[in-house]
Formats: C-alpha cells, structure tokens, sequence
C-alpha cells in the first residue's frame, strides 16, 4: 500500500512539474531555500528534468542563478539584520550552534569553504547568512555561490538532458529506495551541520563560540 501511494504521489508530482508554470515555482523555492526556507528545491528539479528532459539544462541553470539570488538576501540578513533578524531565523532553522563554527572557517578561508559546504547537504542558508555577518567580501560570495550551487544544479540537469529516459526508468524501478537515500542524505545535511568541524575536531573552529565571533 505504501508503495502504491507513492506511487501515485510520484505521478501526481511529475505532472505537476510539467506544468507551464513549474518554473516559476522553481525559482520560488530556489530563491528562498538560500535564506529562510527549509525545504532544498532538489526534488522539484528532479521532477522537472524528468518530466521535460529536453528543458533539463535550463532548469539547472535557472535553479542555479535563482539559489544565488537568495544567497544574496541571506546575505544581507546577516551583514545588516543579524541581530533583529538573523539570529531568531537561525534559531528558527535550529543552525544556532553550527553558527559560531561557520563565521570561524570562513573567516579562515572564505571562498573554499563555501565550494565545499555550499555542494553539500549542509544547509546553504547557513553559509549565506554567515558570510554576510563576517562582511565576506561580495564579490567573492558571488563566484564561489555560482561555482558551488552550479556544481549541484546544472549538473543535475545537465545529466537529466543527456540521459533523461535512461534516468526515468532507473528511478520508477527503485523510486522508494531513492526516496529513502534522498531522506537520509537531508537528515545527514542536518547532522553535519551540527557537527560543522570540516578540519578535524581539534582545531580552533570546532570549539568556536558566539563571544569568539562577535569579538573578532
């Protein structure tokens, strides 16, 4: 029974990612899961390459430019608002204490960091937030966003627009094992965003505190 609804919710959903405004949804969840929303708009643009494989590469590109443009409102959250806004979203996305941790490796080395968490499941919107608080230079918030995001994107799509009915007939075979891995890997995210140590546990950024930081 359960592999019949999600069946049927799996239908639903790829219809609904046909749809002629499918994008601007995209765009909508790209652009805000980079700053206040929970919800990663991987899923939808799954769907979307699968439904309209011919459109794929678009849709990662857009996905991409989109995410950047949120990126660039958790920004500035964080560089003007932190205090009004910033910390009580963050508390809100329970990223509080992955905060202190983030403002150190940035601030130790910047745009690698974002290159490496920014294409993994740990939450963007904590390294976009964070980046403005530590008034990273912009410019290089934008390039390593594009590179980062991009990385994750237009590679899904362009793997969707080169091997789209290949593709759609591995997931319908194993949809709910990959249902499962996509839960796992989310859940994961959260986990190392909580652990964020990327060099090891003994070394300054991993016992960081909010004193630390904002005394720095």
């Amino acid at each position: 029974m359960a592999r019949a609804m999600l069946r049927r919710l799996y239908d639903w959903t790829l219809a609904k990612a046909a749809h002629r405004h499918a994008e601007w949804w995209l765009i909508l969840f790209s652009f805000l899961e980079s700053s206040i929303f929970p919800i990663p708009p991987h899923p939808l643009l799954g769907l979307m390459c699968l439904a309209r494989p011919e459109r794929a590469l678009r849709y990662g590109i857009v996905c991409t430019l989109a995410s950047v443009a949120g990126g660039l409102l958790g920004y500035a959250v964080g560089h003007f608002l932190f205090a009004s806004i910033g910390h009580q979203l963050l508390d809100l996305l329970h990223l509080t204490k992955s905060f202190p941790a983030a403002a150190c490796y940035l601030r130790s080395y910047g745009a690698e960091i974002i290159l490496v968490k920014g294409a993994t499941p740990i939450p963007f919107k904590l390294v976009t937030i964070t980046a403005g608080f530590i008034g990273l230079p912009l410019f290089t918030f934008i390039w390593a966003s594009l590179a980062s995001r991009g990385l994750q994107f237009v590679l899904v799509g362009a793997l969707f627009w080169k091997f789209g009915a290949p593709i759609k007939v591995f997931i319908e075979r194993y949809l709910a094992i990959i249902c499962i891995a996509f839960v796992v890997l989310v859940v994961g995210g959260v986990i190392a965003a909580g652990m964020l140590t990327g060099h090891g546990a003994g070394d300054k950024c991993s016992h960081a505190t909010m004193a630390m930081i904002a005394g720095a």
